[in-house]
């Protein structure tokens, strides 16, 4: 997964811990998302949260690809789409679209429940990519004390 050189630039890079954090605070908005999502499709009530949470979702989203941009550059010579992280950017790629689509959906006047709908899409979307890098991250983890 990762040579002994880009291991060390790894582990040396400031661009790893912010990644961290970055993430985990994207993954409390996404979980707050979920709430507020879900609280308005029964209750009817939180549209206002809802939406802030996904304008949330699109900054973090943003502010995680562009620091992701820059490890990739630093630990693997490419910007975007190395091979190593490759379906990892191809499902940020669709997380962006997806909480793009949402903001559309409101900008165009969709319905609220149809624009709350597309933010659980967008939210799941992001998920299964998080969970990608969970198992890339266990996988590096056992093939380091391999």
């Amino acid at each position: 997964m990762y040579t002994p050189e880009q291991m060390a630039r790894r582990n040396a890079t400031p661009l790893t811990g912010a990644m961290m954090a970055a993430s985990m605070l994207q993954l409390m908005v996404i979980i707050a998302s979920y709430c507020c999502a879900v609280y308005f499709l029964a209750a009817g009530a939180g549209y206002t949260g809802a939406l802030i949470t996904c304008w949330l979702n699109i900054v973090l989203l943003w502010l995680n690809t562009v620091i992701g941009m820059l490890w990739e550059k630093e630990i693997y010579g490419h910007y975007f789409m190395c091979r190593e992280f490759f379906w990892e950017d191809v499902g940020n790629l669709a997380a962006l679209i997806a909480f793009h689509v949402c903001l559309a959906a409101f900008w165009f006047g969709w319905s609220r429940q149809g624009t709350v709908v597309l933010m659980i899409v967008a939210n799941t979307v992001y998920l299964i990519n998080f969970g990608q890098f969970v198992l890339k991250l266990m996988r590096a983890k056992k093939h380091r004390a391999a």
